[in-house]
């Protein structure tokens, strides 16, 4: 069995070019339902190791998670340059732009 830390990582490798995911739903489907901090975690101290496309997760009100403004400006552009179209307030629109795995259990072997 997977840990948590290995079943987030393969869903967060999954996310196709131009969607994105929010830290909620990959806790959830790695199996951890309140571990959205976790997965920042993750995001924060294991993306270069594993290449991980960090920009396409997102808070669960559609928002780039940093504040700073050269991180924020960093994933904005990633996230242009994959077709994804930020609305006004800087949001994305979820309905249009978030990715739901169809069988979560194809990610994790």
């Amino acid at each position: 069995m997977l840990s948590f830390t290995e079943r987030a990582i393969t869903i967060i490798k999954n996310i196709p070019t131009g969607k994105v995911m929010t830290y909620g739903q990959i806790a959830r489907l790695a199996g951890s339902p309140r571990g959205a901090r976790q997965v920042v975690r993750i995001l924060h101290s294991m993306s270069a190791k594993h290449q991980l496309p960090w920009h396409r997760v997102i808070n669960a009100k559609g928002e780039i998670g940093f504040r700073d403004d050269e991180s924020f400006i960093t994933q904005k552009e990633f996230l242009e340059d994959e077709g994804i179209v930020l609305k006004n307030d800087n949001t994305i629109d979820l309905k249009t732009y978030q990715f739901h795995p169809v069988d979560v259990e194809e990610t994790m072997y």
